[in-house]
């Protein structure tokens, strides 16, 4: 297994694993197909405010993905890298890719002061591993406005 960086012949994996992401029941709600290109065209351009990396198998096909996006936080008194999502293939799950990620993440960015994730209460698998990794909830209701 290796993790890299999102790379520009990754975009049709990229975009099936997005629109997969938010099929699955551990997530709230679904997206527009056509976000998920969006957000690869930004990755390729290199914006400093969103980051991919991707695992991938012995072929190099890509089996996981992380997708983060960094903030500046005054309540954490730094940078905050928030995991927006990570997505691991269903053969590949129980095997560590998703720990691995995140320890890609945080070497990534030794200078932030915050990882930040969200999680519904139905997905109690990765619940249990990021907590195992230091993660704490926060008590916290999220809100949102969307511009339509």
């Amino acid at each position: 297994m290796e993790i890299r960086e999102i790379l520009p012949w990754d975009e049709k994996y990229f975009c099936d694993m997005v629109n997969k992401f938010y099929t699955m029941p551990a997530v709230a709600h679904q997206i527009p197909e056509h976000h998920a290109k969006k957000t690869f065209d930004l990755l390729i351009k290199g914006s400093p405010y969103i980051r991919c990396f991707v695992a991938t198998d012995e072929n190099a096909i890509p089996q996981a993905y992380c997708l983060c996006s960094i903030t500046w936080s005054n309540e954490a008194g730094g940078i905050c890298v928030w995991l927006e999502e990570i997505m691991v293939e269903d053969s590949f799950r129980g095997k560590g890719v998703g720990k691995m990620l995140i320890d890609t993440v945080k070497k990534a960015y030794t200078n932030a002061a915050r990882f930040r994730l969200e999680i519904t209460e139905q997905n109690k698998r990765a619940k249990k591993l990021y907590s195992s990794l230091g993660f704490k909830e926060l008590e916290y209701n999220q809100m949102v406005l969307d511009k339509e």
